[in-house]
């Protein structure tokens, strides 16, 4: 999931235009891109969105819910637990309490439904206690498919600069460490200068030299620009090839640990050049 476009869930004329766009993703948002009186109009109105829709369609649909503290929460999960829906995207998650209570409902809903696939968690860390609780987050439930990084609500609380470079880092550093913990990816958060695309794709790029799959583009001029930043280069994917074939005949002899192109290669650059090519073969399917 390189790419994950948002699309406000009370703009319905859009969302036939993100699914045909080049996003790996589209995200509809029920939270902060829909006023107040809006949310009961654009509930209903992504319900039969997704009602409509074919399951497993080639892209990864996902719902942005309002928060657990709303009333809106759980209004917003009968509406959008359909057989389309990939992952529901819980925003300012703090605890993994909050996640084993998502779920439950999750189930209760898939049950009463015949769903039979469990649909995916993406949560968005995006306060400082979710922050210092991520790892928690991340191995609460086998439904957390991802964390996300949201910035705005992180960092403009705290009045830090969001172009502090050294500020960025750190957390998503802390992110990705999260993530690792439970095997599961980690994602970007949104630019929010959509004219700047020169900045987008340094960000997506310092993203993913940390490890990130992917990130969320606000417009659809950032879609291109997050694909090619998240998808391996060829000199990588050829570099990864050269590991697995050395790496094969050095398993035949019984070595653990060969040079490649003056390079120490052991087990864990094995696993990553696996993963390099994955990523490379998702993005050729996508």
């Amino acid at each position: 999931m390189r790419s994950k476009l948002f699309v406000p869930g009370s703009r319905p004329e859009l969302f036939a235009k993100a699914l045909s766009s080049a996003a790996d993703a589209i995200s509809i948002d029920l939270e902060d891109a829909v006023l107040e009186a809006q949310k009961p109009q654009a509930r209903h109105t992504v319900r039969e969105f997704l009602a409509g829709l074919q399951p497993r369609s080639g892209k990864t649909i996902i719902v942005r819910v309002n928060d657990m503290s709303t009333p809106h929460f759980k209004g917003d999960l009968e509406a959008v637990l359909l057989r389309a829906l990939d992952m529901v995207n819980l925003p300012k998650i703090e605890s993994a309490d909050q996640i084993l209570q998502a779920s439950s409902m999750m189930a209760r809903i898939e049950r009463e439904r015949g769903i039979t696939s469990p649909i995916g968690i993406l949560a968005n860390i995006e306060s400082p206690l979710g922050l210092m609780r991520a790892s928690e987050i991340a191995r609460a439930d086998p439904r957390v498919r991802g964390l996300q990084v949201g910035f705005g609500d992180l960092f403009e609380p705290l009045s830090i600069d969001r172009a502090d470079a050294a500020a960025k880092h750190h957390v998503q550093f802390m992110v990705r460490m999260a993530a690792g913990t439970a095997g599961i990816a980690a994602y970007d958060g949104a630019f929010p200068n959509v004219s700047d695309l020169a900045g987008f794709r340094e960000e997506a790029q310092g993203a993913r030299r940390l490890g990130f799959a992917g990130k969320s583009c606000i417009h659809p001029s950032q879609v291109s620009a997050a694909n090619e930043a998240f998808r391996p280069t060829e000199a990588e994917c050829a570099f990864a090839r050269k590991v697995l074939e050395a790496w094969k005949d050095a398993e035949a002899r019984g070595v653990g640990a060969i040079l490649v192109e003056g390079r120490m290669i052991d087990k864990p650059f094995v696993v990553r050049a696996h993963e390099i090519l994955r990523a490379e073969a998702a993005a050729k399917n996508s």
